[in-house]
């Protein structure tokens, strides 16, 4: 499958379920390569990373906000985590940053 078509299709079907878009992690010819979709991204920031993954988030129950970070692949792969409607920044980012070494580990393994 095209790549482009495949980051614009994850995007897409993230957001008819009512999640957002918040981050997206990408390889340095990852970014030459979706440089027309990048511009589509709007508020979301764009990290380099080992991995191709993107950061979506959405309210979740109990007033918690769900994040999910999913793989950018055409075998879904995705690590979720809810947080607490109070749980400070920096404990978010901790876990998040987690997440993100359990996906690059799983990614080098395929």
């Amino acid at each position: 499958m095209d790549y482009r078509k495949l980051f614009d299709e994850i995007i897409a079907t993230y957001r008819k379920h009512g999640w957002q878009l918040q981050r997206a992690l990408l390889r340095p010819e990852s970014v030459a390569e979706l440089k027309a979709e990048l511009a589509k991204l709007e508020a979301a920031r764009l990290d380099e990373s080992e991995v191709d993954a993107l950061w979506f988030s959405r309210p979740s129950h109990e007033q918690r906000e769900a994040w999910e970070l999913r793989l950018i692949s055409e075998n879904p792969f995705a690590l979720f985590e809810t947080f607490e409607k109070d749980e400070q920044e920096e404990d978010r980012e901790e876990v998040r940053k987690e997440m993100e070494a359990r996906l690059r580990d799983y990614a080098s393994k395929k």
